[in-house]
């Protein structure tokens, strides 16, 4: 019973979460930029973790599959979708921080709106294609792996499942932490040359104090969204990678701490920035209803 209401906490917890960063990127027009984009679009994976992934693996802790073997196909099929565009909103999401960081004058003509959100649809789109190509043979006779009534059982090729292992943690963890290294190696050298010019101009410690504190934010920040990526991914992606059914060898854990990452992401991602503690303000106090709302000016100064 208490494995019962943690995971049901989890899941609510995660469309929660994932549903407040959805309104209040598509609600307010101020949000409407290139990088909320991707983080709509990662909200909005996530939040399909929380709504549909974990309740289908709460169900069936310690019971037999009771819903068919075609909607075992299709429980797998969507699983694929949605955690593979996951990982490629997270791919985006270090892509333009790295060019609004490390080449800032070109920020504007390379990531635009336009080229965000074809590269939105293509997370969610190849993910689809491929999985149908992955998939194909279970789609077309679901249930022919299963030994027994009650038995959902998802087994893909050998090629499949390197290209999977590829194309969904190899790849996306090299560019990440690529990305991510250059983008805290630039972000602390900035940091401490303005740290440098502030404190030859003004002479003042309580400057140096606020650019250190700067300076240590930018390095927290980054390490936890690559080490969280790590932690929730290696478990999984490692039993793919000793050639194991994940079903068959203790995967529950492996699952949900992959799953676990959704509820993580709008908090990693979504928290640190002060507009959206502010958009959850308004919220709350249901001051979305109101008239122009979506007019309201809640970019304050990041801190």
């Amino acid at each position: 019973m208490l494995l019962y209401i943690l995971l049901s906490s989890i899941s609510l917890l995660t469309v929660a979460l994932n549903l407040l960063v959805i309104i209040s990127i598509s609600h307010f027009k101020q949000l409407h930029t290139p990088t909320n984009l991707i983080l709509l679009s990662l909200a909005v994976s996530d939040l399909l973790v929380g709504l549909l992934l974990m309740p289908v693996e709460i169900l069936f802790i310690g019971a037999c599959w009771f819903l068919g073997d075609f909607m075992c196909a299709l429980s797998s099929f969507v699983a694929l979708i949605i955690t593979s565009a996951s990982v490629g909103n997270m791919v985006l999401i270090s892509v333009d921080r790295y060019v609004a960081i490390c080449d800032p004058l070109c920020y504007p003509t390379k990531i635009t709106q336009t080229r965000v959100k074809i590269c939105v649809c293509l997370c969610w789109v190849c993910p689809a294609f491929f999985g149908s190509l992955f998939l194909k043979d279970l789609l077309r006779h679901p249930g022919s792996h299963n030994s027994c009534v009650g038995e959902c059982v998802v087994v893909i090729n050998y090629i499949a499942g390197v290209v999977d292992l590829v194309f969904n943690f190899t790849a996306p963890i090299t560019v990440i932490i690529v990305l991510y290294i250059r983008v805290f190696v630039v972000a602390v050298s900035q940091a401490r040359a303005m740290r440098s010019h502030i404190v030859a101009v003004t002479l003042q410690r309580s400057v140096t104090v606020t650019a250190k504190k700067s300076e240590m934010k930018a390095a927290r920040t980054l390490g936890i969204a690559v080490v969280v990526f790590l932690i929730c991914f290696c478990p999984y992606y490692c039993v793919s990678l000793a050639g194991q059914d994940t079903e068959i060898i203790g995967s529950y854990f492996a699952d949900w701490l992959l799953y676990f990452n959704s509820c993580l992401n709008p908090v990693i991602y979504a928290f640190f920035y002060p507009w959206f503690r502010k958009s959850i303000n308004l919220i709350v106090r249901l001051q979305i209803l109101q008239p122009n709302s979506c007019e309201a000016n809640i970019m304050g100064p990041f801190l």
